[in-house]
């Protein structure tokens, strides 16, 4: 096959691999061709030796339908493979026969998807089907793109086999599969469930050969033992589900399974003599949902569980959090207003607004144009309003059009915005010096398809600053689950007024009942905070049932065990913050949460903190949450509140924090240790004082896979710190697979800057092992790495780490110790790519350069 070239002038080559005999070659015009060039001259040479690992599709073993061709340019060897297609549905296959040694393997699959949606294949290893793959689509039919896959091959000869299942979309050519040892584990939003969220006693194994990935999960062994796995469905409905496992005990055992949250059934797993599948349909939400399996009182347990695919999931996001919303930036909007920043200067809007930037509406008139890229039914807009002379703020109305009609008015307050003077920052004008400028308001919409041009207007005389949007498709609400009980049946009325006893009766009739406590559709109203053991909250979506905080209070603190709050909007009514030490206003969500606690799908805003999750909590999972415009932290797990025993096991993981008023994300270990947590999957962006994620003291915790930017005041993106009288750092902790952008900020008490990652040796020496590694640190405003202060810092690798383009060094080194750097790689740094002050020592392997 030719491709066209430019004129008759203008030549090309095509290149043909072909097996030669003695003789002569031919090229001919039969009656199937299309002819119509001409032929300049023929090199013949000898083809080039495959890459090691590579096996090209058309030599594999091909059945169903699957046939080579070539009709499409840019595939390696002499052709790919297309018939994946509907009319083979359920018979295609492509079979490679693979030698490899025994271990952890990548498996990249070249291929081309011009269909411009994700499509699916079933990747089968020794006959046996491990999970559905998705190949997100490509740019046409005439682009190629990898997917990769972590397996488990044995030694020698191994079958792996790309099948078009009954289950799978198909569609999609398939060019080359390249194999090579795996370089490190899968990141824990990966298919294997050894990857999954853990607790109750199960853990990742690796005795029994076969596996996927990494490992496996193993441990059901007693009631209350858990995996929770996050997939991405494309849409709501029955899905189905394949579970591989292995059973070696002789007899059916059985699990229950849970679909976000919600207890689905029980799932058999039959005796077998090495890995199988067994497949299980559940309803699952559009988005990112959650599907456990869960050693209940009447399971048998005693299984392992290697992997799960789901059919109709599409792939989470590689870093930061898979969320439902596309978010705009009002920079990028068209508008007749007055563009702000870039501008990092503390206490100026644009410092804290999204990448620095943002548009102002002076007076009536003024708008900015948003043009939707999906369709959507509601809207949420960060924006900033001035406060008025006593600080408790004013109100606007910001007019949202479409086609030239105004769809309504979105009511704005400065009410939770605007602090003053120096830490703690006092709501007091009289102090000067205002920050915190923005707050967020949200509303639902009628539903616009995509292209739909949505115009934010100023019809008042008040200047509004619009920083960005987020639209989504809000589900319909949910329906009261089975065996729950009615908050209104207590007495609680929407919009009522004071719902605290309501909800304190309703809690103890669901307690003692087994029941689920059921928030419908509405806005009730906490006075105080209720206490919960041992009980399950749920609404009707973060959309529809909202709790309502009243003059600074009202929250849910945990007390015990089995704790799980969902699907619903906590909307607190905090206006200030209160110094260190003060209980003149509540948490969102607080105290000991036990053991087998799950927090999800809970939308948080204008509180003192978020989630403040204190002694004695052990593998709590907080996945899914909307963290906004607190007054501290957005999230803190730490043993300074409660009997100051140590946290354990307990993960944060795919939620997004916004505009907090210190660390986005902490792990404290101040009375114990915090050990073995995990901040996975975020995206952190904005908080007005402090980091997006840090972690004070602690064992063997870590930070992966996360979006981190947009820091503003005594502020890193990462830290790892002993700082505020924390436990020394034990075991090993662990960075990686994080992006920190526009991050670092300046303490003008201390009168020196922060980096975009922050190692900071202040009450203790840090000397246990520290691991950074696969970390891009852009665009950082002060240093790109900072260590510091006058402790000892060593035992840390910087591997694969790239700074680039920093205010002031690429790497600042103030403390004494050594470290070793590998592939550490230092661009654009404006005060040079090294400061090493106290002569620590760097120890330099490989692949580093600019400092």
């Amino acid at each position: 096959m030719t491709q066209p070239t430019a004129n008759w002038d203008t030549w090309g080559t095509t290149v043909e691999s072909v097996t030669l005999a003695a003789g002569s070659i031919s090229y001919r015009f039969d009656s199937t061709d299309s002819g119509n060039v001409n032929l300049d001259r023929v090199v013949v040479d000898s083809a080039p030796a495959p890459a090691t690992g590579v096996y090209e599709a058309e030599s594999a073993s091909l059945s169903g339908g699957a046939v080579a061709q070539s009709d499409h340019p840019g595939y390696t060897g002499s052709g790919f493979v297309g018939g994946l297609t509907d009319a083979n549905k359920g018979n295609a296959a492509i079979t490679y026969a693979v030698t490899a040694t025994a271990g952890s393997k990548s498996l990249a699959l070249r291929y081309a998807n011009g269909t411009g949606t994700s499509m699916t294949l079933s990747l089968y290893v020794a006959g046996t089907r491990l999970r559905q793959v998705t190949l997100p689509a490509t740019a046409n039919w005439d682009t190629w793109g990898t997917a990769s896959e972590a397996v488990a091959l044995v030694a020698g000869s191994n079958t792996i086999a790309y099948r078009f299942d009954t289950t799978d979309s198909g569609n999609v050519n398939v060019d080359s599969l390249t194999v090579s040892d795996a370089t490190e584990p899968p990141p824990s939003g990966g298919p294997a469930l050894e990857n999954s969220f853990l607790s109750g006693g199960t853990t990742a194994g690796t005795s029994i050969a076969g596996y996927a990935g990494s490992g496996y999960v193993t441990g059901f062994t007693t009631v209350g033992a858990r995996a929770i796995r996050t997939v991405n469905v494309t849409a709501a409905g029955a899905a189905t589900t394949t579970l591989r496992y292995n059973n070696s005990s002789g007899s059916t055992k059985t699990l229950s399974t849970y679909a976000n949250g919600i207890k689905a059934g029980q799932i058999s797993l039959p005796a077998t003599s090495g890995w199988a599948t067994v497949q299980q349909s559940l309803t699952l939400r559009a988005g990112l949902n959650l599907i456990g399996y869960q050693y209940d009182s009447g399971d048998s347990g005693n299984v392992e569980l290697d992997d799960l695919a789901v059919a109709g999931s599409a792939s989470l996001a590689a870093r930061g959090a898979t969320v439902s919303y596309t978010e705009y930036e009002a920079e990028n909007a068209a508008t007749n207003g007055v563009q702000i920043g870039p501008d990092r200067t503390y206490r100026t809007v644009a410092s804290e607004s999204s990448g620095r930037r943002a548009v102002r509406l002076d007076n009536a008139g003024k708008y900015v144009d948003f043009t939707l890229t999906k369709p959507t039914n509601s809207i949420v807009v960060r924006y900033s309003i001035p406060d008025n002379a006593a600080g408790t703020g004013i109100t606007a109305p910001l007019g949202i059009y479409t086609g030239g009609s105004k769809v309504k008015d979105l009511s704005l307050t400065s009410a939770y915005s605007w602090v003053y003077g120096n830490y703690p920052f006092p709501n007091d004008p009289g102090l000067g010096g205002g920050h915190r400028f923005y707050d967020e308001a949200r509303t639902t919409l009628p539903s616009y398809a995509a292209g739909t041009v949505l115009r934010l207007q100023n019809d008042t005389s008040t200047p509004i600053t619009i920083d960005l949007i987020d639209t989504e498709v809000a589900a319909s609400a949910y329906t009261i689950p089975a065996n729950s009980v009615d908050l209104t049946s207590y007495g609680a009325v929407s919009g009522g007024g004071d719902d605290t006893a309501a909800f304190n009766s309703a809690i103890a009739a669901a307690k003692s009942a087994g029941k689920t406590l059921w928030i419908p559709a509405g806005t009730f109203d906490l006075t105080a905070r209720v206490n919960l053991d041992n009980v399950t909250i749920r609404g009707a979506g973060m959309w529809y049932s909202s709790v309502r905080g009243n003059a600074g209070r009202g929250g849910f603190f945990a007390t015990g065990n089995n704790v799980q709050l969902a699907d619903f909007t906590l909307a607190a009514d905090v206006r200030y913050r209160d110094p260190d030490g003060s209980v003149t206003t509540d948490s969102a969500i607080e105290g000991n949460f036990g053991t087998g606690s799950l927090i999800h799908n809970v939308w948080i805003e204008h509180s003192k903190t978020g989630i403040w999750a204190n002694s004695g909590t052990n593998g709590l999972y907080i996945v899914g949450v909307r963290v906004r415009d607190m007054f501290a932290d957005g999230l803190n797990l730490n043993t300074f509140s409660g009997d100051g025993s140590p946290v354990r096991n307990t993960r944060v993981d795919q939620s997004v924090f916004r505009n907090t008023g210190d660390d986005a994300m902490a792990m404290w270990s101040f009375n114990s240790a915090v050990s073995d947590c995990a901040f996975t999957f975020n995206t952190a962006t904005l908080p007005a004082l402090a980091n997006t994620a840090a972690i004070y003291g602690g064992a063997n915790n870590r930070i992966e896979d996360n979006l981190l930017s947009d820091t503003v005041y005594t502020a890193a993106g990462i830290t790892l710190s002993t700082w505020h009288s924390a436990q020394p750092f034990s075991g090993t902790t662990v960075v990686q697979r994080n992006t920190i952008t526009r991050a670092g900020g300046f303490n003008t008490d201390w009168n020196s800057s922060q980096g975009g990652l922050w190692i900071y040796a202040e009450a203790r020496e840090i000397t246990a092992p520290i691991l950074i590694k696969d970390v891009d640190i852009i665009d950082s405003t002060y240093q790109g790495i900072l260590m510091t202060w006058q402790k000892t810092v060593s035992n840390i690798t910087f591997d694969h780490v790239k700074v680039q383009n920093t205010g002031t060094y690429g790497i600042d080194v103030q403390v004494a110790g050594s470290g070793t750097f590998n592939y550490v790689t230092v661009s654009g740094a404006s005060s040079g790519g090294l400061n090493n002050t106290l002569g620590f020592t760097l120890n330099r392997g490989a692949g580093n350069s600019g400092f």
